[in-house]
């Protein structure tokens, strides 16, 4: 009884042991996509009011994790028995991802005639029109972070094929805990980060101290991080969709070694193209139905 006990051990050791690997190889897989998820989330949980950050960002984590409660069992049952459609909903999630990025160039480049009067209003607006449009900011970045989840939990997935149920299991759900506490922790206290430097500067007691130092650094460089977040963001869902067509869609598979270019560039330029074509696609059917109004 004893001897069958440790034996028992020594099988929890050694997957243990196992898991400890594999998440290594998947965390290393998903890294580059783990800091693109960052600098998108970043840039959608940014613009609001400074009482209003943290409850937003409450909010956006809540789904995601719910998100990743989804994903995951659906991840594990489509891989065991319809292997095709991961690869589908991952072309599908990438032209949205291509959307979003090519609409935000399109925009800066293009800026709306509306933005420059919404902006004069913004004070106009009653505390019921502000909640409302931050729910809306809400639902657009849990959508965005429902996308680059299911990239995630595919790569992580793809790291432990052909293992044992129950490891594929622990090291993909490791990555997916990680993927919503680690890039949204990280979040939190990049849009805090004004608010830590005003505190530094209270607390400083001398004019010329360290703290108050630091404390202006933090409250002058939040805007410029925020900005550099928004850009990061923006090439981080062009090259998160390039890198989704250029893997999965064998056209450009095949074409892709053909062109003596670094991947990052091919990615970013087939991302781009066929983002503004979604875009141009979506423009038409937005001024169709408006039409019919």
């Amino acid at each position: 009884m004893a001897s069958g006990f440790f034996v028992l051990l020594d099988d929890i050791a050694a997957i243990m042991d196992d898991v400890a690997v594999m998440s290594k190889v998947a965390a290393k897989k998903t890294a580059g996509i783990l800091g693109d998820d960052l600098a998108v989330n970043a840039e959608k949980a940014s613009g609001f009011a400074s009482s209003r950050e943290l409850p937003v960002l409450w909010a956006i984590s809540k789904g995601s994790l719910l998100n990743k409660v989804i994903i995951l069992p659906i991840a594990f049952l489509l891989s065991a028995f319809l292997p095709v459609a991961i690869i589908v909903i991952l072309v599908l999630g990438g032209l949205f991802l291509a959307y979003e990025g090519a609409e935000k160039i399109y925009e800066f480049i293009f800026p709306h005639s509306h933005e420059e009067s919404e902006g004069i209003t913004t004070q106009t607006f009653t505390e019921a029109e502000i909640l409302e449009a931050e729910k809306g900011k809400v639902k657009s970045a849990i959508l965005t972070d429902f996308i680059l989840s299911v990239e995630i939990v595919i790569i992580a997935l793809g790291t432990v094929i052909g293992k044992p149920i129950l490891s594929q299991v622990i090291v993909v759900s490791i990555i997916a805990v990680i993927a919503t506490v680690g890039v949204y922790g990280i979040v939190a206290l990049i849009v805090r980060m004004d608010e830590a430097g005003f505190k530094l500067i209270q607390i400083s007691k001398k004019e010329n101290g360290i703290l108050k130092f630091i404390g202006n650094i933090l409250v002058q460089a939040l805007p410029k991080v925020i900005k550099a977040l928004t850009i990061i963001g923006t090439i981080a869902l062009i090259l998160v969709a390039g890198g989704i067509f250029v893997h999965y869609i064998p056209f450009f598979h095949h074409l892709m070694p053909k062109i003596n270019i670094p991947s990052i560039i091919k990615e970013f330029v087939v991302g781009l193209v066929l983002g503004f074509i979604v875009l141009a696609i979506v423009s038409l059917f937005k001024k169709i139905f408006s039409k019919k109004k």
